[in-house]
């Protein structure tokens, strides 16, 4: 069993970085009308991005890394939270299979959804879906082999390759296995190299080494193989000339050759010419696979995830890394998880890889992820380097930030009196922080009124006598600033505390949290230095409303909700409008939630179910409970199908306005109309979730303002 080496996280970390800076690189120039003839003339030799994203928003290759890899990762917080640890840690392509179901919202986000027989990913989906079991859902015997060739293969895989370090035997086996669920033949070929050449990274020599190894889990005679072997003959020969191997990849291996419109085969030519070609340089690596063209952003990102392994975080340019500020956003269905902190994901990757060797989790990373793992809270330490956890200021005129000696520096300069800058994390995202529509991201409030905000910082002053310091939050409907704490004036070298609560924001919710700094120097004098920020936390339980006044349509969903099934979603009389002819569910709120309260104004207009939700996971899991058939209510557990736990008379009735309020008490479940308990069941397959409300069948409702009390 290799050993894991000292800067094993460290690695992790760039790899991940690596990945999106290729992703955003490559995106502008992925589709088709970007040939590499076009890109070639329109920006000669790239060297930076091409185009000043706000925000990036979501792609499917970042969705798939992350989501798809969730099963594992489930395990292994059972294990932490259990106190064991095991290298039994097993995946099969059945439990990858139910992942698609359980994170994609059918027909939006997550992957192209391009028809059945077109986009290989939307085929799986479907025969997924309809009963067909992985691996066959994504085999050649199912679906051809054009689907199962296409490029999907080895996208989504790099987090596999992450976990096992030094072991790319392992690696291979892995995403095969979950690469299985969409692809077969040449697209498992793919799953195997790319993986087994992010393991080799982690202690490989050179780039030359580590393709050896990704070229040894590939069968002699498929294509794959002769495709590698045929780029670095050519390297070989002409080692200087990438644009010369390019063109012998058009004329000899490209997309005129292999069916389908976005075949591997191809793909993989241009990620092992950028990675020879590179000459060690990540920037270069990544640039090449994008002048390159074909699929720019899954070839660079590839690659990207490769380099920044191999090379380390060292290695990643500043004009490349700022801009990704350590933070994704994701279009899968919980709302909650599709804001990514990747210093904190690579902790989660890393306890992986620790834990499939067999090896005993480090003390610090242990304890960094018992602090907060992102879904039940949050903790920024700052301790990965170069880490900023996504943290920004608000006026970049007046603030800075950069990470420095283990603890993220916000640099203020010049603050006269009364003026103002702002350092904060963003838990909630709009349509209007967005340049594009790119797989269609929702969000659930990352932070919500209740939870307790601590963070913990040291002032250096430059110039200037007095500073303010105050704790605040933005409400996102109006865009207006709540300050959460009394104005502190720090004392120079010593720790201040900032410590509060997130207020109720009357059905809103907060889109920053963070640290106000104002000037309170004498006329005339200014402010400037650097507040140390030595922890940022959000943690805690919430209690908070939705007022559906206050909410808006975008990227195709009502905020803060994510809809997945049938049936249009609007905001209508003030209220949440659901009208479907089949199932549809509704999901917000945090994702590790345990104990908690759904409370709704229910009005039913048409069909005969009209739900709440508790615990969901996903499209597949949690619990309903509501008016389920005339004159009755009912509790149902959501498990792939609908089983029902309990089921009592109640005579409900049409165009009637309902308080209804569905609680969760550890195995204890209980429904209650207008204030009175009318049914209690008892279950215990699912412990925490997401809440949400919708229909098991046809239906038409009205749901009023929410309340959700987090227990």
């Amino acid at each position: 069993m290799p050993t894991i080496s000292s800067d094993y996280l460290e690695r992790v970390y760039a790899g991940l970085i690596g990945k999106m800076i290729g992703i955003r690189l490559g995106a502008p120039v992925e589709p088709a009308i970007w040939t590499y003839q076009r890109i070639r003339d329109v920006y000669g030799e790239i060297n930076a991005y091409l185009k000043p994203y706000r925000n990036f928003a979501a792609d499917d290759d970042a969705n798939g890394p992350v989501y798809f890899v969730r099963p594992l990762l489930d395990k292994v917080e059972r294990l932490r939270k259990a106190g064991q640890n095991t290298d039994a840690l097993t995946i099969t392509p059945a439990e990858i299979g139910r992942a698609w179901l359980e994170y994609a919202r059918e027909g939006v986000g997550m992957f192209w959804w391009g028809g059945y027989g077109r986009s290989t990913e939307h085929t799986a989906y479907l025969n997924l879906k309809h009963g067909v079991p992985a691996p066959e859902s994504g085999s050649i015997a199912r679906n051809g082999k054009t689907s199962a060739e296409q490029i999907g293969g080895q996208i989504f895989i790099d987090t596999w390759g992450l976990m096992w370090p030094g072991n790319p035997d392992m690696a291979a086996e892995y995403a095969a296995a979950a690469a299985s669920v969409s692809h077969d033949g040449e697209g498992l070929h793919g799953a195997r190299f790319i993986s087994a050449c992010i393991a080799a990274a982690f202690g490989a020599e050179d780039i030359e080494a580590v393709i050896r190894s990704g070229r040894s889990e590939v069968p002699d005679g498929s294509a794959y193989a002769a495709v590698i072997d045929a780029v670095v003959d050519f390297h070989t020969r002409w080692p200087d000339d990438w644009r010369a191997c390019m063109e012998y990849l058009i004329a000899e291996w490209g997309y005129d050759r292999w069916p389908g419109l976005c075949h591997i085969i191809p793909n993989a030519g241009v990620c092992v010419l950028a990675l020879l070609y590179g000459k060690g340089s990540f920037a270069r690596t990544v640039e090449i696979a994008t002048m390159c063209g074909w699929d720019t952003d899954c070839n660079a990102g590839n690659v990207g995830c490769i380099a920044g392994v191999l090379y380390g975080l060292q290695a990643l340019p500043a004009h490349y890394r700022a801009p990704v500020n350590d933070s994704i956003v994701l279009s899968g269905l919980p709302g909650a998880l599709n804001i990514l902190d990747l210093p904190t994901f690579a902790r989660r990757i890393a306890e992986a890889g620790y834990r499939l060797a067999g090896a005993q989790v480090p003390a610090d990373l242990a304890a960094s992820l018992e602090r907060g793992d992102g879904e039940r809270a949050l903790w920024f330490d700052f301790k990965l380097p170069g880490s900023t956890h996504g943290m920004r200021v608000s006026d970049p005129v007046r603030g800075s930030v950069r990470h420095r000696n283990g603890c993220l520096e916000f640099q203020f300069e010049r603050l006269l009196r009364d003026e103002s800058c702002r350092i904060f994390y963003k838990p909630f995202y709009r349509r209007e922080d967005f340049d594009d529509e790119r797989y269609s991201p929702v969000f659930s409030p990352v932070a919500r009124a209740g939870q307790t905000v601590s963070m913990e910082c040291v002032l250096e002053r430059w110039e200037g006598q007095s500073l303010g310091v105050e704790g605040y939050v933005r409400e996102t409907w109006t865009k207006r600033e709540i300050i959460t704490t009394p104005t502190r004036f720090p004392e120079e070298g010593i720790p201040l505390v900032l410590k509060f609560q997130i207020p109720s924001l009357d059905g809103s919710f907060p889109d920053e949290v963070g640290i106000k700094v104002t000037g309170f120097s004498g006329k005339g004098k200014r402010e400037s230095g650097i507040l140390r920020i030595l922890h940022f936390a959000i943690h805690g339980k919430a209690s908070y409303s939705i007022d559906m006044t206050k909410q808006s349509i975008e990227f195709g969903c009502v905020t803060p909700f994510s809809h997945n099934g049938g049936g249009l979603w609007s905001i209508e009389e003030g209220k949440l409008h659901l009208m479907t002819p089949v199932q549809a569910a509704s999901y917000t709120g945090g994702y590790r939630v345990e104990d908690q309260r759904i409370h709704a104004a229910i009005t039913p207009i048409a069909g005969d179910s009209h739900m709440l939700i508790l615990r969901a996971r996903g499209a597949g899991t949690g619990y309903w409970a509501g008016f389920d058939g005339a004159g009755s209510v009912a509790i149902y557990r959501h498990d792939g199908t609908f089983e029902m736990i309990a089921r009592t008379d109640f005579a409900w009735q049409k165009n009637r306005t309902y308080l209804v309020s569905f609680e969760a008490r550890g195995k204890k479940f209980s429904l209650s109309v207008d204030g009175r308990k009318v049914l209690e069941a008892e279950d215990e397959a699912f412990d925490s979730g997401m809440v949400g409300c919708g229909a098991l069948r046809a239906a038409r409702t009205l749901y009023g303002e929410f309340r959700v009390d987090e227990l």
